[in-house]
């Protein structure tokens, strides 16, 4: 007997589902283009693995309902949609280690002590508990913030625009973050990046700027790098009309926006890289950038892919081959850019990332704290997708609060470098940050192993 068409769709609607649960549960790492394929089908699945159960046990009482398991195609569909809700249930749990894996990298990074170096009241509100957030993946707008859109940070171009996040209530001389969105160089904008974060943070008291920047190939390298130079010059001298405090400025982003944020922390004031502002301050405070790329040349071949990133970077982002100009390939790569006077780096990366290698994050946060004398905090989260961060999840929603702690405590450590430098006099009972400082470059440096199997992990 022919099988009806609902046990049919059934079946097509539980492959579609299967495939969906298997991207999210096992990492692709050398599909090539497919790669990016496998990132577009997991990214959503893994954060939102809650709702995709739901949904397919809805779709499923529907279609029994209708009569499709009457034929062997329906019941077919019938098994696949509970293995797909079996591996979304394993997704979901994996994500539950996020919390207790960025409070180990931040204390092998910062010191075991690093909370009791941020004032209480600001703990407390980096530490705020989840609320119906993971109820709304999609949800940006927070009633507590205000934000202000298309600043003009430059005239040159129409991507020179940046959005001003902060709280309703006035605010002076609150600390500062600047987002730089991603989208492979070539495309995105600050509307659509980093919401989770810069929400949060404005709602407790920051002030948050995401930035626009000219995008490849139309304009190569380093024309967006210049662009954020300017935003965070215009950021400098204009923020404290906002309430912010242009004396504390950290950079985020994520992808291509965490290689930007990472040249922008690694080549502070470099006349060569700020034309027509060469005098500008374009110094940040801390660095924390996501699921980013840190070699454009793969020296040490972490990538296994044949090249072909270097190719691609080549015909896309950069003005010319290695060969035709080393020294602008070497300013482009972080990893040829790290010095001892760079800011303190919170380096965040996902094991199951397919566009970014994991492996090339490693050997980022690893060189840098070979050489920096500031604290690089380095975190892998244990299947974590590229990206994760973009919707309200369980994974987002803990990188938000581990993030806000690390702001935090650079902001208590400024402070703190201030007063003394101000009132050397000046004795307190609470822990010295510059001490928490340097227990935790000295625990970082001394190589003691991370633990494994999706708990913290460091760079070696």
């Amino acid at each position: 007997m022919d099988a009806p068409l609902v046990s049919w769709v059934l079946l097509a609607l539980a492959l579609a589902g299967a495939g969906l649960a298997w991207t999210a549960l096992v990492p692709a790492r050398h599909l090539g283009w497919g790669n990016v394929f496998w990132f577009l089908a997991s990214f959503l699945t893994a954060e939102l693995a809650v709702f995709h159960i739901v949904l397919g046990a809805v779709a499923l009482l529907v279609l029994v309902a209708a009569g499709a398991l009457g034929a062997w195609p329906g019941q077919l569909g019938l098994a696949l949609v509970l293995a797909s809700c079996a591996a979304l249930v394993v997704v979901q749990w994996r994500a539950r280690s996020t919390a207790a894996v960025l409070e180990a990298a931040l204390r092998e990074g910062l010191g075991g002590e690093y909370r009791d170096a941020i004032p209480v009241d600001r703990l407390a509100a980096a530490d705020a508990p989840i609320g119906d957030e993971l109820r709304h993946p999609f949800r940006f707008r927070d009633p507590a913030v205000e934000v202000i859109r298309d600043l003009r940070y430059w005239d040159g171009h129409r991507r020179h625009r940046l959005d001003l996040y902060r709280p309703r209530q006035p605010v002076e001389r609150a600390p500062v973050l600047v987002q730089i969105h991603g989208g492979a160089w070539q495309y995105g904008d600050k509307a659509r990046q980093g919401q989770p974060l810069m929400q949060f943070l404005a709602a407790r008291g920051w002030i948050a700027v995401a930035i626009n920047y000219r995008l490849c190939p139309r304009e190569r390298f380093p024309a967006a790098l210049v662009d954020c130079k300017r935003a965070i010059a215009w950021v400098r001298e204009h923020v404290a009309t906002f309430g912010g405090d242009p004396s504390f400025i950290a950079v985020t982003g994520g992808s291509a926006g965490a290689h930007l944020a990472t040249l922008v922390a690694l080549t502070a004031n470099r006349p060569e890289l700020q034309p027509g502002f060469a005098a500008e301050d374009t110094s940040v405070a801390a660095c924390v950038p996501f699921y980013g790329v840190y070699d454009f040349l793969d020296r040490e071949q972490v990538r296994n892919d044949r090249g072909k990133m270097t190719e691609w970077l080549h015909a896309n982002v950069m003005p010319c081959e290695p060969r035709g100009d080393p020294q602008l390939w070497d300013v482009a790569s972080p990893l040829a850019q790290v010095h001892e006077r760079a800011p303190p780096f919170l380096v965040l990366h996902g094991t199951y990332d397919s566009l970014a290698k994991v492996e090339e994050a490693r050997l980022f946060a690893l060189r840098l704290r070979e050489v920096s004398r500031a604290p690089v905090v380095y975190a892998e989260l244990p299947a974590a997708q590229h990206a994760w961060d973009l919707v309200h999840s369980v994974r987002a929603e803990h990188s938000v609060r581990a993030v806000a702690r690390f702001l935090e405590w650079a902001h208590a450590r400024r402070a703190h470098v201030h007063e003394t430098a101000h009132a050397p006099a000046a004795r307190s009972h609470a822990p010295d940050p510059a001490h928490v400082e340097r227990a935790g470059l000295v625990a970082m440096l001394s190589g003691t192993p991370a633990a494994e199997n999706g708990r913290g992990s460091a760079a070696r």
